[in-house]
């Protein structure tokens, strides 16, 4: 049988310095790291990004098919990937974290795991937070900190009209994902089968083990190339697109036959009877970036693989819309995720 050591004989503090016994720092802007009343980071003239999010259980996660360390490794990224969609890159984070008294020290080692190997893969210190008792279930807050050289930082609301509309990666696969995982939830419940992910790795793991676009700002930085306004794909294609539209005052047009699809993916959304496109509209927690370039830069960007240009930036007044391989225009419409719902 697994040991499970009680959390409460370790108390607050020693529960803090077991956690991070092994916590080494990465970056010369950290001075001062955990186990004072506060950190200390110095960008030495950089300028600084912050970023924080939160995640309940039962609301944005489900540990019923999500591994402890997979969770742990997902909370940093989805901050880290809002540091990069500033073209900004992440240096330090903070983690906050509330259990409940089924959790176990091994448990939370589990997840701490996840947090580390998602801070040595990006190169980012875990500077403080901490951790408190909740009255059930499981709740994380990170905050992420990132640097940028001086007015280098992407907003979203400066797109441009003829701007090219980019994104990286491939859409819809976190979804898919989803769907597949909580189809087998409710079979186990309902039968207690076995769950069949039907060899699906990929999509399983766009949802439970997502990865942050380092590589694309690298890209930027490497070939100065400055985005005209960018923003991460967390909510689905269409709502995050309209986010760009709105702030920057400006109206689109998308292709879907420009929609970037992993090809496993595809073919089990048909599997599904869902729509791929659907999918990579409403979808959600791709992480991709999803950003706006002026056409000059169409040359470069189009020998990327990894970035597909979907579409353009129009004048506000000529509105929001897709054009799909049929040839028919259509309204883009939010229909992302909404947690509030």
């Amino acid at each position: 049988m697994e040991e499970r050591t009680e959390i409460s004989t370790l108390g607050e503090f020693g529960l803090i310095d077991h956690l991070t016994k092994n916590n080494e720092t990465k970056n010369i802007s950290t001075l001062l790291s955990v186990g004072d009343d506060a950190a200390v980071i110095d960008h030495f003239g950089r300028q600084t990004v912050i970023t924080s999010d939160l995640l309940l259980e039962g609301i944005h996660f489900d540990l019923s098919y999500t591994p402890l360390k997979h969770l742990g490794y997902k909370a940093v990224i989805v901050n880290l990937s809002d540091i990069y969609a500033m073209n900004a890159t992440p240096t330090q984070i903070v983690l906050n974290i509330a259990f409940s008294n089924r959790f176990s020290l091994e448990a939370l080692d589990d997840f701490y795991k996840g947090v580390y190997a998602a801070c040595d893969a990006y190169g980012v210190d875990l500077i403080g937070g901490d951790t408190s008792s909740s009255q059930r279930g499981f709740i994380i807050s990170v905050t992420a900190i990132g640097e940028v050289a001086p007015e280098k930082y992407v907003k979203r609301s400066t797109a441009q009209v003829n701007d090219l509309i980019c994104v990286s990666g491939e859409l819809g696969g976190a979804f898919l994902g989803l769907t597949l995982l909580e189809r087998e939830k409710k079979i186990f419940a309902e039968t207690g089968a076995q769950p069949d992910l039907e060899g699906q790795a990929h999509i399983v793991g766009k949802l439970l083990k997502p990865e942050a676009r380092k590589d694309i700002i690298e890209y930027f930085s490497e070939e100065n190339i400055v985005p005209s306004s960018m923003i991460d794909i967390s909510d689905g294609l269409s709502s995050d697109l309209l986010h760009i539209c709105k702030q920057s005052n400006v109206g689109c047009v998308l292709y879907e036959d420009k929609l970037p699809f992993n090809d496993e993916a595809k073919e089990f959304a048909y599997k599904l009877q869902l729509d791929p496109t659907a999918c990579a509209l409403s979808g959600g927690e791709d992480y991709e970036l999803l950003f706006t370039v002026p056409q000059s830069y169409f040359e470069q960007i189009k020998t990327n693989p990894s970035i597909s240009i979907i579409g353009y930036i129009t004048e506000a007044a000529e509105g929001k819309h897709i054009i799909t391989r049929g040839g028919n225009k259509h309204e883009l419409i939010a229909q992302g995720w909404n947690h509030l719902k």
